[in-house]
């Protein structure tokens, strides 16, 4: 059946929007770059990406609802039905699903009463699945509003949504203080959290993301090796110069930057290891 036109928003409301909008789109040399951030700021008023938030974006970048339909219809973080004050989305991505993802995920559906991409009478909670958000070394990660709670179990993430539904303060393993969906809608627009001590909060990876390159840089308990040419022995690798004064220098015939580098001998060169006759599958 064909749809009726989107309800406008009220006059307050949209003056207030185009206001907003007018200082998102001269941030852009072009006008259309402006149509994620405008989605995200709809979204903030809303709640979700509406028909009648699409029709404003329309209007604004001089496109066709058509157009705007199709971006807000392919990010999965633009919702296109009302949602919660809070977002629980459960990593169900492979390490996540191993490490106890699936068994969280199921629990909070039969706690909450809600299915995957649902919301709670109240209101306050709309609970998914996600794929990964690069949180693999704290498996299993639940994200609320994109803050990340690192390493839970299905009783940790309980005691979680219990608490959002509760009004009681929530403090994310790392980043920001959480807010709720709108006011996390806005910023991801563009604009500032004038929330005290929020930005200073938001921090950066989580000491387990960074041993590698603590590793990399000689900070780890034992320097790093460089894995030597083919028929060497280990014991004969010797750690990498890492002398910010090394001059350098082309590699010797028995020395590769990388075994990808190095003529490797295959059953049609090397005579010593000829290439035998194909066996039938099982023999």
């Amino acid at each position: 059946m064909p749809q009726l036109p989107a309800p406008a928003y009220p006059a307050d409301v949209l003056a207030r929007l185009e206001a907003d909008a007018k200082e998102v789109i001269a941030r852009y040399p072009g006008s259309r770059s402006a149509l994620l951030p405008l989605l995200h700021l709809v979204q903030s008023e809303e709640g979700f990406v509406s028909r009648t938030g699409m029709a404003f974006c329309a209007d604004q970048l001089g496109l066709t609802t058509a157009e705007v339909t199709a971006v807000a219809t392919f990010y999965t973080m633009y919702r296109r039905r009302p949602s919660g004050d809070y977002q629980v989305g459960v990593c169900t991505n492979t390490l996540c699903a191993v490490m106890g993802g699936d068994a969280i995920f199921d629990r909070l559906k039969d706690h909450l009463g809600v299915g995957n991409d649902e919301t709670t009478e109240d209101g306050k909670v709309t609970l998914e699945h996600i794929e990964c958000n690069a949180a693999c070394d704290f498996a299993p990660v639940v994200m609320v509003n994109w803050e990340f709670f690192d390493n839970q179990t299905p009783e940790s993430a309980t005691r979680l949504v219990d608490d959002l539904i509760a009004g009681r303060t929530v403090e994310p393993t790392r980043g920001a203080p959480l807010c709720t969906y709108k006011e996390t809608a806005r910023i991801l627009a563009g604009f500032p959290d004038r929330r005290p001590g929020a930005v200073e909060a938001s921090g950066g990876a989580g000491a387990a993301s960074l041993v590698g390159l603590k590793l990399a840089k000689g900070e780890g308990p034992s320097p790093a090796r460089v894995v030597g040419p083919r028929g060497e022995t280990p014991g004969d690798a010797q750690p990498r110069d890492t002398e910010p004064d090394a001059a350098p220098h082309d590699p010797s015939p028995t020395e590769h930057l990388s075994s990808h580098d190095a003529p490797q001998k295959t059953s049609a060169s090397d005579p010593e290891h000829p290439a035998g006759p194909a066996a039938e599958e099982g023999e």
